[in-house]
């Protein structure tokens, strides 16, 4: 025998071993529809609407839990200045520097980009138009929607146009040599 096919023996011997070791799941043809996703490792970020109901004020719930609009103009944070990190309300996850916030004038506060990671994008038609909704990547927390191409004088020409209910603010002194 040669060395050649000595080694093929053995890796199909090696594939049958790992192919037929493996647990094999068999699911019904009809799934019962799951109402709360969590992950072994990030439970506490992950929970059921009657959870998020007991820790989020009623207004934070119909924003972040069931992508609702705060009413331009009345938001915290639309004017705010402070050096810091703004972070999820829900899930406390830092989302955005002071450094990437500056005014746009929509009422809202408007960020030109986030923290890596920490914003996820997804396709919004709820308006009848095509639309970019953002939320906490850790949380799936409701945002806000991001914009491109409006003309700001911003790095990526993009506003994030957050709802102030959907974050809080700490302020941080390494930030303000940023802004």
């Amino acid at each position: 025998m040669t060395l050649m096919s000595s080694l093929s023996s053995l890796a199909r011997l090696s594939f049958r071993y790992i192919y037929l070791s493996r647990p094999t799941f068999i699911f019904p043809p009809t799934l019962p529809k799951v109402t709360t996703v969590r992950r072994m490792s990030d439970t506490n970020k992950l929970k059921s609407d009657e959870e998020w109901r007991a820790i989020l004020s009623p207004e934070q719930f119909r924003v972040l839990r069931s992508k609702g609009t705060e009413q331009a103009g009345t938001g915290e944070y639309e004017h705010h200045k402070a050096a810091g990190i703004y972070s999820c309300a829900a899930c406390h996850t830092p989302l955005y520097k002071s450094s990437t916030k500056f005014d746009s004038g929509c009422g809202w506060p408007a960020f030109f980009d986030a923290i890596p990671g920490t914003v996820s994008r997804h396709v919004d038609r709820s308006l009848g138009r095509e639309r970019t909704e953002i939320t906490c990547t850790a949380c799936g927390g409701h945002l806000g929607h991001v914009f491109k191409g409006e003309g700001y004088r911003t790095p990526t020409d993009e506003r994030h146009c957050v709802n102030s209910i959907s974050i809080s603010f700490a302020a941080d002194d390494k930030e303000r040599g940023e802004i």
